[in-house]
């Protein structure tokens, strides 16, 4: 035996409901856009660079404007990274392995000098043993910022869907 169950709205009630849809579809179609999930990596990257630029007197980014320059370096590192590491890290691999791999992070710090010399004055490193260790503590920041902040902001992203 089948029972039906008749349930009345008012026509606010569904306009409401088809509203809330229409956010929901809005707001998935914002979250599952690639380029949020890429703004989330440079903001946090942008983060690692002020940070760092406060810890460390060799390291000088422009902060008069609401920190533009840091997200400025962190864009440019990223393309530099996509685009020229791979061949700094062809180049430099004979002194990586005659160091032991304690020159690894030397194409790091020629990303660096290279986004210093794009951003002029606005970004700046001083010295080269000072460069270099701001290149290792800026990938440790790094990985702390994804592992902790990117990732799991990505994750419930994910799960939201």
């Amino acid at each position: 035996m089948k029972k039906k169950i008749v349930i009345e709205a008012t026509e606010d009630a569904e306009v409401k409901k088809v509203e809330r849809n229409v956010h929901k579809d809005n707001y998935k179609r914002l979250i599952n856009n690639g380029y949020i999930e890429w703004l989330i990596y440079m903001i946090g990257y942008a983060i690692v660079l002020l940070i760092v630029s406060k810890l460390f007197e060799s390291l000088y980014i422009n902060t008069e404007h609401f920190g533009i320059y840091a997200l400025l370096g962190a864009i440019i590192i990223y393309i530099l990274n996509e685009t020229i590491k791979p061949l700094i890290k062809f180049i430099t691999l004979p002194l990586t392995i005659l160091s032991w791999g304690l020159l690894y992070p030397l194409s790091n710090v020629i990303i660096l000098y290279i986004t210093s010399f794009l951003l002029g004055k606005n970004f700046t490193i001083k010295g080269f043993i000072p460069a270099f260790i701001v290149a290792i503590f800026i990938s440790f920041l790094n990985i702390l910022m994804e592992g902790l902040v990117v990732k799991p902001l990505i994750n419930k992203r994910i799960r939201h869907e």
